[in-house]
């Protein structure tokens, strides 16, 4: 197996916890929206104007396990990190190297962040 293929099977999973004593419900709002994005909608006249705000996890290739455990491709893993960092003492955090059978589970959005790339190039 190449060094490509390998890398393409590399994932890093974390799993998370908000420290509930220390956090107040603003917070966990704010926390999910900056990690996971958010949709708002604003009523204007007979019209709906609908705004999606991404998230951290949403600029990378990644697999929702449940909503507190998600999947990414190894070489995003520092990016994730460095989110998790800012939120240090109101999230306990865990991670866990994940070797994948599927070389192509995250291909879907590696396809996604090639096209996007290309129309970035185009402008």
């Amino acid at each position: 197996m190449d060094e490509d293929a390998r890398s393409r099977k590399k994932a890093v999973m974390f799993t998370f916890s908000m420290k509930s004593a220390s956090v107040t419900n603003s917070e966990k709002t704010k926390f999910f929206k900056e990690l996971y994005g958010w949709t708002q909608t604003v009523p204007g006249g007979k019209k709906k104007y609908v705004y999606h705000r991404e998230g951290v996890i949403e600029e990378m290739p990644h697999e929702k396990v449940n909503p507190s455990s998600f999947m990414v491709p190894e070489n995003d893993a520092e990016r994730m990190m460095e989110f998790f960092d800012e939120w240090g003492k109101k999230v306990m955090l865990r991670t866990f190297n994940v070797l994948l059978d599927n070389d192509d589970f995250f291909k879907e959005f590696r396809d996604i962040r090639r096209r996007k790339a290309e129309q970035e190039e185009d402008i």
